[in-house]
């Protein structure tokens, strides 16, 4: 099987789990994203031993755990007083410090960082996508056609930049970083994403076209710092794809790494300006 053709296989499949669970239910939502948020978290952590650091997997990823779950439980309750909810996970968060002391390993806070990078960098953006999904014209229903919204934002720029960066590209955006990335794929995303951003308004009603085009713009110019962040940590350790989940495609991190960075600017917005 030729790789263009694995893959379209992996990227039509991974297209339809992820918007069907979306759109079917708040529970398939959930669930599939506590999924992804655990092999993102667990394939993160074996990069970082690539590193030659040793972070407590098993307890980053419960905390991460709960910090998705807990997040999901307040974007779900109808009063604001559940937001107490959130409280686990500052004395979770902070027992890793704690764990490290028995663990009689070298660097132990070199470990720490690792160790919480797992929830901050990846448990956390994932989990506000369940609040994402609260951001519409009425607060308190979920509204799937916002986070379907952002994901074809994100994949149409993807896309956009791919295609004009493969015609037309000849200025590096970062080449240190990243050497394919180009100024005139990154340009042509952003029209990509533009255009997404109003067929969003035209389809969907629960932003402005303001609010669409703005969510576009940083999900641009945050998604492609993600994506250069990502690559960064892949260099540090020279690695090529973060993992192989996804055939053709690499890893969960590098599927996500543009949402990671995106979403948490996206979610400020909407709250805000929004």
């Amino acid at each position: 099987m030729s790789n263009f053709l694995q893959r379209a296989i992996t990227g039509l499949f991974f297209v339809i789990v992820l918007v069907g669970s979306i759109l079917y239910s708040q529970l398939s939502f959930i669930i599939l994203f506590l999924i992804i948020t655990v092999l993102g978290v667990w394939e993160f952590y074996g990069l970082a031993e690539k590193d030659r650091a040793y972070p407590n997997k098993i307890s980053g990823v419960l905390a991460s755990i709960i910090l998705f779950l807990s997040v999901s439980y307040f974007s779900t309750t109808a009063s604001h007083l559940q937001a107490s909810i959130l409280a686990i996970n500052f004395p979770v968060l902070f027992l890793l410090f704690i764990m490290e002391l028995y663990r009689k390993r070298n660097s132990p806070f070199t470990n720490i960082a690792y160790t919480l990078l797992g929830p901050l960098y990846i448990a956390l953006p994932l989990a506000l996508l369940n609040l994402i999904a609260y951001c519409g014209e009425n607060k308190m229903e979920y509204t799937p056609t916002l986070i379907i919204g952002y994901f074809i934002i994100l994949w149409t720029s993807d896309s956009g930049a791919y295609v004009v960066g493969s015609k037309f590209g000849k200025n590096r955006l970062f080449s240190r970083v990243s050497p394919k990335k180009s100024w005139e794929g990154t340009i042509g995303g952003g029209a990509f994403a533009l255009l997404a951003g109003f067929i969003n308004y035209k389809c969907f009603e629960q932003l402005s076209l303001v609010n669409w085009l703005m969510v576009a713009l940083l999900i641009v110019v945050f998604g492609n710092l993600g994506d250069l962040v990502e690559s960064l940590f892949k260099r540090s350790i020279n690695v090529k794809d973060s993992g192989t989940i996804l055939p053709g495609h690499g890893g969960i991190l590098d599927r996500f790494d543009a949402v990671f960075i995106s979403l948490p600017f996206v979610y400020a917005y909407l709250i805000f300006f929004a």
